[in-house]
């Protein structure tokens, strides 16, 4: 008999070892998604003249990374940081190139004495923008901006990706499914639009830290159900979908505002940028229902040990996140000069 349990045992260690190794895995792939961010340069150019400008470029990280270079419409001549130009001054086509290589967009921000603030935004798919006395844009330019920069935030936005999935463990029919999508679809895209119109103000902090608890949250639903169990975030998962959808909204929202929205074509940037989001969203989405077909398809069934190191490796992931951005609330790290 004791022979029997020291074999039974002897047989779980390697399961242990292998739930914990994956686990490490996913922890450090999560600690390096939480480093990630979509870097962003800004072109500001300033009027100190009659067709004078200063002309000041930041960045968020130029290190080995290539910069992207403006192009200015042929009337104006660049000299150091002053750009001057011939009548009818700061007009007509400016380029940025290699955007898109190491920044995935540059946001032009045009300041004129007596004008509003005018701000365009270039990507790889429109790295170019007409400068106008108004500052509006051609509605096929926002959309050809601001709709790579939605998609390309979700994708990159490893917690929003794994909220979803936690949706997506959670629910039990194709109509729980399509209910559970649409609700979180339209809960962040209220809170988006809201916060990028300036209606409702919240902490990007604050965000940042309720987004990594809800993916703990969704998880801990999802051992529940594995383990045989109704809990309440399985029976009603468009309800959870739909809460915690107003707190990625406003997620969502910071990083458009990074973006620099144009004040003469807000409405249209706001949309398509909701809809490169849907995208990429729906992207994910079938994504996973295809490697579940796969699987099902294939007759290929992982080990439990498996299955379970990778839901409790990112609820583990998310709560190391929650604990992160939380000390960053409670005492922000020291930047050293």
């Amino acid at each position: 008999m004791n022979a029997q349990r020291l074999n039974q045992h002897a047989s779980w260690m390697p399961r242990i070892f292998k739930s914990v190794l994956l686990s490490l895995v996913f922890a450090l792939w999560g600690s390096l998604a939480l480093a990630h961010e979509t870097p962003v340069a800004v072109l500001d150019l300033r009027e100190v003249g009659e067709g004078q400008f200063t002309v000041q470029w930041t960045y968020s990280s130029s290190r080995n990374m290539e910069l992207p270079v403006a192009v200015y419409p042929e009337q104006c001549t660049l000299e150091g940081q002053l750009l001057t130009c011939a009548d009818p001054g700061l007009l007509g086509r400016l380029t940025v190139e290699r955007v898109g290589v190491s920044y995935s967009g540059v946001v032009v921000r045009l300041h004129r004495d007596e004008l509003p603030l005018q701000t365009f935004t270039l990507t790889a798919a429109q790295p170019s923008a007409i400068m106008t006395p108004d500052g509006k844009l051609p509605l096929e330019h926002v959309a050809r901006s601001f709709i790579p920069l939605g998609f390309e935030h979700i994708m990159l936005g490893v917690d929003h990706l794994l909220f979803v999935l936690g949706l997506i463990l959670l629910v039990r029919s194709t109509r729980m499914l399509v209910e559970t999508i649409t609700a979180f679809t339209i809960a962040h895209s209220l809170t988006l639009a809201a916060a990028s119109l300036g209606w409702v103000g919240v902490p990007a902090a604050s965000v940042n830290a309720l987004i990594a608890l809800s993916i703990v949250v969704v998880m801990v639903e999802v051992v529940e159900l594995r383990r045989g169990l109704l809990p309440w975030g399985a029976q009603y998962p468009w309800a959870v979908a739909f809460g915690f959808g107003l707190l990625h909204g406003f997620g969502f929202a910071t990083a458009l505002t990074e973006q620099g929205l144009p004040p003469a074509s807000l409405p249209p940037a706001l949309l398509f940028f909701n809809v490169g989001v849907e995208l990429g969203q729906l992207a994910f989405v079938f994504l996973v229902l295809g490697c579940m077909w796969a699987h099902r398809t294939l007759s290929a069934v992982a080990p439990r040990w498996a299955q379970t190191s990778v839901i409790y490796a990112v609820g583990s992931i998310a709560a190391f996140w929650f604990l992160t951005r939380v000390s960053f609330i409670v005492a922000p790290p020291i930047v050293l000069s």
